[in-house]
């Protein structure tokens, strides 16, 4: 599979599916529906719950995704987010065809992380050849940006130069983010530094691309920070506009934290420099990477809109006050016979003088959602699908199934969360994945010796749901590929503290994991919260940001509170407890039945070698660790034969 071949041809249609809605886990009583329609992925479900008011619709609206991170297929297991991009293919495309009856511009954007979440994006070689080529089906994005997990593997980062770069020409900008090109030996950046343009009304518009100051990238490509960029000649040309060029408004996307108070985040380094020229042309931020649903209020012409991750959500973004006094804006004051944005950005303070109104909206990701704002609640199938977005459709499943990744190795007997339950709880994720590294981290040589296997939690990105482990969820659980290294008998008297020292003094290898920023990273499925860092995003005030989490009742998700308050969700959910997670865990075999063992095995995942020799002290360098099991055997492989040895009670039928 890893040397899957670029398919030629567009490939077979679904195969007949079944269909379960008894609640978000699956059928309570493992009875299967038929479906009769063609729509979503084979064994898909679609929500019980939706919107119940129309989106706000001004002179320029724009649909937002970020983080898709290979979740083209959607959640199969999940109600809330079981459309596949086939489906968004569809909504995208009504969408257009409603802002142009309208007389509006609706702008489709993306701000990266394609890769590390699901086989559809992690199977191939490289990563994303498959996944990227379903991407570029919906063709009609105005802008894109590249995202940090595009750059930590030079194979990857080439891809992104040499294939996605190129499709998307103009529309692809990085703004701060260069490659060497092997053929000149010099840097180059991997797309556009900026974008200057005019929608179909008028709207003179300068966008650039900017991905947070990164540092944990291949020695193939280079991130310059935002510091430098905004002193470049190029941005500074840009920004002075001249007679010729004038700027209505400035787009800023990025693979970056929206609101900028959040740590990380570098977009109030660009908005300074704009404004600095420009006190009051609108700035209008798209963010990304911390995997929440956020919107920031800047200054009373200037907004930021951040839309989750994993195609859970995709964002609303609408705006007015557009005339022929501050651009050069043609179309209609505002569009007649649907709800329009009424929202000041500022609106306590006497001195607001901004024309521009508001709207923000979070769009749960299933075909609900989509019918409901494409061609209205209760419509048939036949009313909504397009034959493009059911060729997309067609095309995933295939994919799917020529990739091998429904293939079913073992029924789990519960779902596992993340952060729902205490760490340590029967239910944490982190239990069963304890037992996994003991018991399927194992060294033929070395399999009688006491061990310790540490793994990062950040390396753990979604949930574990009752009924079929399949290929696929070995990825989606555990995307990375990290080579388990050990340092062989260890004094107990070192090791024996090492877990509680690592998280004492937390991840240094988790600039490669979760949030890559060390910033609060808050999350939800339909059942319970996954990946990331959870908690509150904050904007240093002590004011709560991002999603709150209470009691689980009907319709758990996100729950989000922003700078416009707690009406963004588009469909109501009720909140999902969060519990904090340790940066470290780790499984123990062969520790006798009382006390501790002399001497232990170290065994840990690569990228923490440098924390771990630290933590050691000086009698231990590089020179002691070595790969444990092979160095092809890596925090991918380990899922799959605990599961087949462990979950077989069920099979082979083993329902959603």
């Amino acid at each position: 599979m890893k040397n899957l071949q670029v398919l030629s041809s567009v490939l077979a249609a679904a195969l007949p599916v079944t269909l379960g809605c008894d609640s978000c886990y699956g059928p309570i009583n493992h009875i299967e529906h038929v479906r009769h329609v063609k729509r979503i992925q084979p064994g898909a479900q679609n929500a019980d719950c939706g919107p119940s008011r129309a989106l706000e619709w001004g002179q320029f609206n724009v649909l937002h995704t970020t983080d898709t991170h290979g979740w083209l297929a959607g959640h199969i297991k999940e109600k809330n987010y079981g459309a596949d991009l086939g489906d968004y293919v569809t909504f995208a495309n009504h969408m257009k065809h409603k802002a142009g009856n309208m007389g509006v511009d609706l702008l489709i954007v993306d701000t990266g992380d394609l890769h590390d979440g699901t086989g559809l994006s992690d199977t191939t070689a490289p990563d994303g050849e498959v996944a990227i080529k379903i991407f570029e089906e919906l063709d009609s994005y105005d802008l894109l940006t590249i995202g940090n997990h595009e750059l930590y593997v030079s194979d990857v980062a080439y891809q992104t130069f040499s294939e996605f770069s190129r499709f998307w020409g103009d529309r692809y900008l990085t703004s701060n983010v260069q490659i060497m090109n092997p053929a000149t030996g010099g840097y180059e950046y991997i797309g556009q530094t900026h974008r200057y343009f005019t929608t179909a009304h008028g709207l003179r518009i300068m966008a650039f691309g900017i991905l947070y100051d990164f540092t944990g990238n291949s020695n193939a490509s280079k991130a310059i920070k935002a510091a430098t960029m905004v002193q470049q000649d190029w941005f500074l040309q840009a920004v002075n506009y001249d007679k010729d060029r004038p700027i209505d408004m400035f787009l800023l996307l990025g693979h970056n934290p929206a609101r900028p108070t959040t740590g990380g985040s570098t977009f109030k380094t660009v908005y300074n420099a704009i404004r600095k020229v420009h006190p009051n042309t609108p700035i209008q931020i798209f963010g990304g990477h911390t995997h929440i649903r956020d919107f920031a209020v800047l200054d009373q012409s200037s907004t930021s809109l951040e839309s989750g991750r994993y195609c859970e959500t995709l964002g609303w973004f609408s705006m007015s006050g557009f005339d022929s006094l501050n651009s050069g804006h043609t179309g209609v004051e505002n569009p007649r016979g649907v709800p329009n944005p009424t929202r000041k950005a500022i609106t306590n303070s006497s001195s607001t003088t901004s024309p521009f109104v508001y709207s923000r909206r979070y769009l749960d990701w299933n075909r609900n959602t989509f019918v409901y704002h494409a061609v209205g609640s209760g419509q048939a199938d036949a009313e909504f699908d397009y034959h493009s977005g059911l060729r997309v459709t067609d095309e995933i499943a295939a994919y799917r199934k020529q990739l091998n990744l429904g293939k079913v190795y073992g029924c789990v007997p519960q779902t596992y969360c993340m952060t729902c339950v205490p760490f340590g709880d029967a239910s944490s994720i982190f239990t069963p994945l304890s037992d996994a590294l003991a018991t399927a981290v194992v060294s033929p040589a070395r399999e009688a010796r006491a061990r310790m296997v540490i793994a990062n939690t950040g390396g753990v990105r979604f949930d574990m749901y009752k009924g079929p482990f399949t290929y696929d969820d070995s990825f989606i659980v555990s995307p990375f590929r990290d080579v388990f290294l050990y340092i062989p008998d260890v004094p107990y008297s070192l090791a024996g503290g090492l877990l509680q020292k690592l998280n004492n003094a937390g991840a240094g290898g988790k600039k490669k994991r979760s949030n890559d920023l060390g910033a609060v990273e808050t999350v939800d499925s339909c059942v319970n919260p996954i990946a990331g860092r959870g908690g509150q995003q904050g904007d240093g005030s002590g004011e709560k940001r991002g999603i709150t989490r209470r009691q689980v009742v009907q319709n758990p998700g996100y729950t989000t509170v922003d700078d416009f308050g707690s009406d963004g969700d588009d469909t109501p959910h009720s909140s999902i407890p969060y519990y904090p997670i340790p940066d470290f865990f780790a499984g123990v075999a062969n520790y006798p039945e009382a006390g501790s063992p002399q001497v232990v095995d170290v065994v840990f995942v690569d990228f923490i070698e440098s924390d771990v020799l630290a933590i050691l002290g000086s009698g231990y360098s590089k020179a002691n660790v070595t790969p444990y099991v092979s160095s092809n055997f890596t925090s991918q492989d380990y899922l799959i034969p605990y599961v087949q040895a462990k979950w077989q009670a069920g099979m082979p039928n083993c329902p959603i």
